[in-house]
């Protein structure tokens, strides 16, 4: 007799392909509520009582656990000396398995939910089962994902068994399913019990969706997303329009809106090769964006562009004057989507700005490893706490240019500088090997823009030497921010002393990498 055990929290599917089950002459043993499913759709069932000889107990938590169902899953079909156990205590094979497990992220995703209601939703027997059917996958067929139903319902038909390829692959994906379900409670429960360097660091994430190629045309990419919604990020965006997302734009638009969440007014943020290359803020997103633009008109070329308010028409129009891979925005005007959806393969991209979140932990491969640390957010930095070095005292306008240039330089690869006013960006100068290189980099750009005079200079980290401080003293600069602690700052200090420059020391260094 060729038996199969079903038991479902998600229940997709599963009338269906019992009805083809049994059409093959298959028994089929269930349990509690899949059962009473099953039965109500006229499909004839055991209970798993009737087979183990016990009852559920503890409230449902023993119920499968049992030599007369493992057995039947673990039993060799091609060991004499298991088939002769089997038949002395009266097992009987189950060759198929179609089991997923208590919807353990949801439950955790609902507001104030109890512990003990989580704890309830921690699978056991599912997990044993699917793994126990997996390990002796040369004999059984184990489902754990209702989108296979159909295929094997197919193959069935087709060819009257099901090829041990397939029961291989679906093994494989039973053991991902368990290991994902294990991963997702070991970080619940490791959040819980405030651990904040365990031994083991258990991740999964879902895909979702296979990218046409990597960072360049030869490498294989897809993209993954955490299992728990993570509202204000790449992950959770909507594209309205366009081609689908590449590599590159998932970097880049990632490190746009990891800009954009620094501000409460409205700002428009340019993006290029994971480097903003314009920032502007204003009253309304239209002159925001003028001012982004008018920060490097060169470079915005193929860029990434995203505003944290929703688009309206007068600023739509602007943009389909550029060559732009994407446009991210809260929400579209009638008018601005008409506008923009007029380019073929710009990407129209929508992300709810109203659910910014600025902490959690990122994750950066290295070869054979991985490096974890927390977010470089912006409550890290508090101005109250800033502390002027110099004989100079910045005015109050300066004091906003150089909170500006400081939400901007943390987002600038290493070594960064920014110039800017209180408004935009005017100069940036990104990854460089030496300071006083960012920083020649940055004076020439905001030199071809005309917009150096009353600009401040933020350092991502501080002065090794004084030779930055003097080189920008030459163009004008009269403030600058800078984390400090260098054992040269006093040379800084005297630098800016001499040529009458305003010093802000931070305290908080942000190197990008």
């Amino acid at each position: 007799m060729v038996r199969a055990l079903i038991s479902v929290s998600d229940k997709t599917g599963i009338v269906t392909f019992a009805q083809a089950l049994i059409a093959k002459g298959v028994e089929i043993v269930s349990t509690g509520g899949t059962r009473k499913v099953l039965e109500e759709a006229n499909i004839l069932t055991t209970s798993v009582e009737e087979v183990t000889g016990f009852p559920e107990m503890m409230g449902g938590r023993v119920k499968t656990l049992h030599p007369l169902i493992h057995g039947g899953l673990l039993g060799r079909r091609d060991v004499p000396g298991d088939i002769s156990e089997m038949e002395d205590h009266a097992i009987v094979p189950i060759d198929f398995v179609v089991v997923n497990l208590y919807p353990f992220k949801e439950t955790i995703s609902e507001k104030n939910i109890r512990l003990v209601k989580v704890i309830e939703m921690i699978d056991i027997g599912g997990p044993s089962i699917l793994r126990s059917a997996a390990k002796n996958y040369a004999s059984v067929t184990v489902l754990s994902d209702p989108s296979d139903y159909a295929s094997i319902i197919s193959e069935l038909e087709e060819t009257g068994i099901i090829a041990i390829e397939t029961r291989q692959a679906l093994a494989a994906k039973a053991f991902r399913h368990t290991a994902s379900y294990d991963a997702l409670i070991a970080q619940y429960l490791t959040d819980i019990a405030g651990e904040k360097e365990p031994e083991k660091l258990t991740l999964t994430y879902d895909l979702k969706q296979n990218l046409r190629y990597g960072e360049n045309g030869h490498q294989v990419a897809n993209f993954y997303q955490e299992p728990l919604s993570v509202p204000f990020s790449i992950a959770h965006t909507v594209q309205l329009h366009g081609k689908e997302l590449s590599y590159n734009n998932i970097k880049d638009a990632d490190a746009a809106i990891r800009i954009a969440r620094e501000f409460d007014e409205p700002a428009v943020v340019a993006v290029k090769h994971m480097n903003p290359c314009g920032v502007g803020i204003a009253e309304t997103i239209d002159e925001a964006f003028d001012r982004c633009y008018a920060a490097d008109s060169t470079s915005i070329f193929g860029g990434i562009v995203v505003s944290n308010r929703p688009l309206d028409g007068k600023t739509a129009q602007k943009l389909t004057n550029l060559f732009l891979e994407i446009i991210l925005a809260p929400s579209y005007s009638k008018e601005a989507l008409a506008l923009l959806t007029k380019k073929k393969n710009v990407r129209i991209m929508t992300l709810d700005f109203s659910t910014v979140q600025a902490n959690g932990k990122e994750y950066v491969s290295v070869l054979g490893g991985l490096l974890e640390q927390t977010q470089d957010n912006p409550l890290q930095d508090n101005p109250a706490d800033w502390e002027v070095m110099t004989k100079r005292q910045p005015t109050e306008d300066e004091l906003k240019a150089v909170d500006f240039a400081w939400k901007i330089v943390k987002h600038v690869k290493s070594n960064a500088i920014v110039l800017a006013n209180s408004q935009q960006t005017v100069g940036i100068g990104a990854g460089q090997m030496n300071r006083i290189g960012a920083v020649k980099i940055a004076i020439e750009q905001a030199k071809a823009s005309k917009a150096i005079k009353g600009a401040v200079l933020a350092s991502d980290a501080f002065f090794p030497m004084s030779d930055s401080i003097e080189y920008a003293a030459k163009f004008g600069i009269k403030v600058v921010i800078q984390p400090g602690g260098s054992i040269k700052d006093k040379d800084s200090i005297e630098m800016a002393n001499k040529y009458g420059i305003a010093m802000l020391k931070t305290g908080v260094r942000h190197f990008r990498h």
